[in-house]
């Protein structure tokens, strides 16, 4: 049987190829999304004992004024942004990025660091 892209000289190929797979991942980010805003929040439920130990960790190195919840869940676009779940707990290292910008804060996720919108969090 003859393929349907049989006839094509190689560089028009690879180009299908490439706009296919393309296409497969903007869908694939968009079923995220969607995932995304219909998951039930796990904030609404008691943390599990590995979160708790997490939390006891992030005050013991930070403080309970430091500490603060994810309200919806992120997920991390650029070098250095983290992905978390709503209700994670994560402790405020420094409340701008490394440009200075307020809106993006630096947090410790109990382990991974990095940044965060911080339209985001709210005091825990």
């Amino acid at each position: 049987p003859q393929l349907p892209h049989g006839h094509m000289p190689l560089p028009s190929f690879w180009k299908a190829v490439e706009d296919t797979l393309q296409q497969s991942g903007a869908q694939l980010h968009a079923f995220c999304q969607a995932f995304e805003t219909v998951t039930p929040s796990p904030g609404t439920q008691p943390l599990t004992p590995a979160e708790e130990r997490k939390v006891l960790s992030l005050v013991s190195k930070h403080g309970p004024d430091k500490l603060y919840q994810v309200t919806s869940n992120i997920s991390g676009s650029r070098d250095l942004d983290l992905t978390l779940l709503r209700g994670q707990i994560v402790a405020l290292l420094q409340s701008a990025d490394t440009k200075g910008n307020t809106s993006r804060w630096l947090v410790d996720a109990g382990g991974p660091r990095g940044f965060v919108p911080a339209a985001k969090l709210r005091p825990y």
